[in-house]
């Protein structure tokens, strides 16, 4: 039967295009780290500017499953304590390069996978990206979304 719930279904479309292992693998170490970057830079600017950005990702997330939004909830609040026990300096320039860093890999594992990233295709994929992350944990841990 196929999937019915709007998460299920945008969880497929997302796993269609990360099939290979290694692209597989590539993505639960770099997409973490990419929304650690991101509120890390985002931080930098202001740490207000971060956490709206979690709590906007929150509401979206809720919309889809509160499981996920759950798990969200403490992934963004413990990488939101992390930046805030950063020093303020060292917070910018180490996003931004491991930013990239992350984004190049990301673009290697879809090389290897020979398709494109599935936010070419939808936006919202930026967002289900974490989730496809967070589905994995939650599969070996064997909780439900």
């Amino acid at each position: 039967m196929p999937p019915t719930r709007t998460i299920d279904v945008l969880l497929e479309q997302y796993r269609a295009s990360h099939l290979h292992p290694t692209n597989e693998w590539i993505h639960i170490v770099c997409v973490p780290t990419i929304v650690f970057t991101l509120l890390g830079l985002l931080w930098s600017v202001h740490p207000l500017l971060a956490l709206g950005a979690v709590l906007a990702a929150l509401g979206y997330y809720l919309t889809l499953s509160r499981s996920f939004a759950l798990g969200m909830l403490l992934m963004a609040g413990l990488m939101l304590a992390i930046l805030s026990a950063l020093p303020a300096g060292y917070i910018l320039p180490v996003s931004l390069g491991v930013f990239v860093l992350a984004w190049i890999g990301q673009f290697i594992g879809h090389k290897i996978e020979g398709k494109k990233p599935s936010f070419f295709d939808d936006l919202r994929f930026l967002l289900i990206g974490p989730l496809f992350v967070l589905g994995f944990l939650y599969r070996r841990l064997r909780v439900a979304y």
